[in-house]
């Protein structure tokens, strides 16, 4: 589902164009009204920090599939196949976008979604690392 999810917001319907019109609607219901060039950095800056976010949110959820009912908190292996999954989804994600009509591929993205998932995995370890030498930790 959060795939399924992920490939619709690649899709038209989510382009820079459309994206800027709903923000600007919310910040018009605030009293904020942003001259063009601040709402497009507010566009752009919007953007990017979802991506990274749902990538992040992607990285934990694989990486939780691979851990599953284990007693072990953490495993190189899960760590490695997350990220190399959510690499690979960000560059197939990318490769979609190309066939649209309003957005486009982009190798940076796809470096930013994996840096998303990246993060999260890391905040994962040091997490599972902090808990291991936690003198109450059984595993």
């Amino acid at each position: 589902m959060m795939l399924g999810l992920m490939a619709y917001f690649s899709t038209d319907v989510f382009s820079g164009e459309n994206t800027r019109s709903a923000i600007e609607t919310i910040l018009d219901w605030f009293s904020i009204h942003p001259s063009k060039h601040s709402l497009t950095h507010i566009n752009f800056l919007t953007r990017k920090c979802a991506h990274f976010i749902e990538y992040a949110f992607l990285g934990v959820l694989i990486f939780r599939a691979f851990r599953a009912d284990s007693p072990w908190r953490w495993r190189l292996s899960w760590f490695l196949g997350s990220l190399a999954i959510v690499v690979g989804w960000s560059l197939l994600d990318e490769y979609h976008q190309s066939f649209t009509h309003t957005r486009g591929a982009s190798l940076y993205d796809s470096m930013l979604d994996s840096a998303g998932a990246l993060v999260a995995l890391l905040v994962i370890t040091l997490v599972s690392r902090l808990k291991r030498s936690s003198p109450r930790a059984k595993i």
